[in-house]
């Protein structure tokens, strides 16, 4: 590939490098009553310090001005606002990103570039502390997993109360042209609507745990009655996963002596399952019924203002318009996908399906005659 896509490769690793010092910084200030996180935070954002130095100089060495890059203030002040919103589960989730997208830079500039032996061998090293700054995140990351699940049927529930009123309410401005009507209309949806995902999450979420405390029980009986049975499938499994003798003896020392052990490799081994992960079904039926009123309520807004009908379906549009993108992004964030291409499509389905019930409002109004009253 071409010096000058080496250029932008190094530009783009010098500057994310610059930015995550600075809001791995920033973020142990923040979290300073915790020490051992805090000084964890201070260590990263000291390595990141290090590859910027390392970048500066190989950009340098190219012939690069360096003098005008630097990153983005907007960006940081955003992050360091969004810490605070987003709280440390999910920021952890982001910052994860972050390193990810290092590492696959990294990575394309060993394969695609022809580079000193001391240049690969330095960015190696790079590669690895960035791997290992990965791992300490999800570790992190691990301990916020429960929140991380609530934030989930939370922003589901918004999701899912916004675009269905925002449907519902432009088809009502379709059909009727009243904003009273479509507010009170799209209330009492709104309402039924929050009860029912609530309930039905609650539901689903409390039978999806008894199945799973069903089998962790079963487990857990297997181990104190027939942990012997369990041990020589566990030994015939890993002989078939290509493991040495010596390796597999060893382990099965370990399952032997600690039943607690025995049991807790059961369960991820057979099932894939961790007893930490159980989710507490009034909890999630809870969040996911009152964020469901929440954003429901958005796009009603205009209409309980009484602005005039066609203000109102704009300015609807629009407020659902960011909440869906902003729904969007920690859907993505949460579920590791890409941020813009999932808000976009959350914008575009969300207001397209809205923009498809309002014609058919004002079809129906027509067709039927209806009028405003």
């Amino acid at each position: 590939m071409e010096e000058k896509h080496l250029i932008k490769y190094a530009v783009k690793v010098y500057l994310d490098e610059l930015y995550s010092n600075s809001i791995y910084k920033y973020l142990a200030t923040r979290y300073v009553h915790d020490k051992k996180f805090s000084e964890k935070l201070n260590e990263i954002a000291k390595k990141e310090k290090e590859h910027a130095v390392f970048w500066r100089c190989f950009l340098k060495s190219l012939g690069i001005d360096i003098s005008q890059l630097k990153p983005s203030k907007v960006k940081l002040f955003l992050i360091k606002i969004l810490s605070r919103f987003l709280r440390l589960g999910l920021t952890l989730k982001l910052l994860e990103r972050g390193e990810r997208e290092a590492i696959e830079i990294y990575m394309k500039i060993l394969e695609n570039f022809e580079l000193s032996d001391e240049i690969k061998t330095k960015i190696k090293s790079i590669l690895e502390e960035e791997l290992i700054h990965e791992n300490e995140l999800i570790e992190e990351k691990a301990k916020f997993k429960e929140f991380l699940n609530y934030i989930r049927d939370a922003v589901l529930g918004m999701n899912d109360g916004l675009v269905e009123i925002l449907s519902i309410s432009a088809g009502l401005a379709g059909a009727y042209g009243n904003p009273i009507h479509v507010a009170i209309g799209g209330l009492i949806v709104a309402i039924g609507g929050s009860i029912s995902m609530g309930l039905g999450v609650y539901a689903g979420v409390k039978a999806q745990k008894e199945v799973r405390v069903g089998i962790i029980n079963r487990v857990a009986s297997a181990v104190k009655y027939a942990s012997l049975a369990l041990i020589k499938r566990f030994y015939k499994k890993l002989i078939h996963r290509g493991f040495s003798k010596n390796v597999i003896d060893l382990m099965i020392k370990d399952l032997e002596r600690n039943k607690s052990l025995l049991k807790n490799f059961a369960i991820k081994e057979e099932y894939g399952l961790k007893e930490e992960t159980l989710e507490n079904p009034i909890r999630a039926g809870v969040y996911t019924g009152l964020f469901y009123i929440i954003g429901s309520l958005f796009p009603l807004i205009p209409y309980f203002l009484m602005l005039p009908i066609s203000t109102a379906i704009l300015i609807s549009f629009i407020l659902a318009g960011v909440l869906l993108g902003l729904t969007g992004s920690i859907i993505a964030l949460s579920a590791d996908l890409d941020i813009k291409k999932k808000s976009f499509e959350m914008i575009i389905i969300g207001l397209g399906a809205a923009t498809i019930t309002y014609l058919i409002g004002l079809i129906a109004s027509t067709v039927f005659g209806i009028k405003e009253i």
